[in-house]
């Protein structure tokens, strides 16, 4: 089956934009990022997560869903998307970080608007040590991720560890992230290509020799 719609997933910091990036320039195809700059309760969130968890997380559920309806049906495809977030990720923030009520009308508002949104050909889960992920964001040095914990990003690798283990909705490609360089290291971009243009019918595990 030629790939129309693939998404790539991952904590914070594992590279999911970058790859992205590299798929549309390699495959010829077009890209959806999520605007994570975009939202005005981010960097509150960070700073003051109980507080401000709520507002955060319904802003990224909408606009969120507000990309996904700019994806044209299936059959109008002429070329290959590639997304840098998956719909469904959303759930795995709002159950680490909603208090049972709000997580409660968080679960009706999201039911309704799941029920639209196109389910990728392949989904490309990059996973990462908690070290690794922490080295990156301090390289990128975003104001509104200085005061992200390890602690934090540990969370998110477990929660989105159990996500992916019971995940079935499309062809799945787990990659193991932590010792290669799909970005700098063009060797390392070739045999990930390889991996992703293999026929995957349900869930398939790459994890690269360390050179």
């Amino acid at each position: 089956m030629r790939l129309q719609y693939i998404a790539i997933e991952g904590v914070i910091g594992v590279g999911k934009t970058s790859l992205t990036n590299k798929l549309s320039d390699h495959f010829g195809g077009r890209i959806l990022l999520e605007q994570h700059e975009e939202n005005p309760f981010l960097k509150d969130f960070y700073n003051n997560p109980q507080q401000f968890a709520f507002p955060v997380q319904l802003f990224f559920l909408l606009s969120r869903y507000r990309q996904q309806q700019e994806i044209p049906q299936r059959e109008l495809f002429h070329e290959l998307l590639v997304t840098d977030y998956m719909f469904a990720k959303d759930r795995i923030f709002a159950a680490l970080n909603l208090e049972d009520r709000e997580l409660i009308l968080y679960d009706k508002v999201a039911s309704m608007l799941e029920r639209d949104i196109p389910k990728p050909d392949l989904a490309i889960y990059l996973q990462s040590s908690t070290e690794r992920l922490m080295s990156n964001i301090r390289k990128r040095n975003r104001n509104y991720e200085k005061t992200i914990t390890s602690e934090y990003i540990r969370s998110l690798n477990e929660a989105y560890n159990r996500f992916f283990l019971n995940y079935s909705d499309s062809p799945l490609l787990i990659v193991n992230a932590t010792e290669i360089d799909f970005v700098n290291k063009e060797e390392d971009f070739e045999d990930l290509i390889h991996q992703i243009t293999r026929p995957i019918a349900s869930t398939q595990y790459y994890s690269p020799v360390k050179k």
